[in-house]
């Protein structure tokens, strides 16, 4: 059974940062891609960020570019996302994903999500 688990949420200053951390398991970690969707209030799941199987190719939604990192441990099973300059509108919870295909968007179908973490930027 894949468990994805997401971890590292909270409330935040706007200006601050945070490291989100998804570890998977029940799956060959290095042959899936992963990466990270966010849902705000009253709005549509969307795409956040993805890395392929072994690292080298990444991908953003234009509004977090420059601020945040995705990156992979596949020793330790564990996807991240560094967020940094967080602003209000980046409140949300957010997901991680995982799928043996790599998408670059919200019409990524991807196979395996984790439960959220929420994420809460105050003004």
């Amino acid at each position: 059974q894949v468990q994805l688990v997401e971890s590292g949420g909270g409330l935040v200053q706007a200006g601050g940062s945070l490291r989100l951390s998804c570890a998977a398991s029940g799956l060959i970690f290095s042959n899936y891609a992963m990466g990270w969707f966010r849902q705000a209030p009253g709005k549509e799941r969307g795409f956040v960020a993805a890395i392929s199987w072994s690292g080298g190719r990444t991908y953003y939604a234009d509004s977090v570019k420059g601020r945040f990192t995705i990156s992979r441990d596949n020793a330790k099973n564990t996807v991240y996302l560094q967020m940094m300059s967080l602003q209000p509108e980046d409140t949300a919870v957010y997901y991680c994903v995982a799928d043996r295909s790599l998408g670059s968007s919200s019409s990524w179908y991807v196979d395996y999500w984790g439960q959220g973490t929420q994420v809460t930027v105050s003004s």
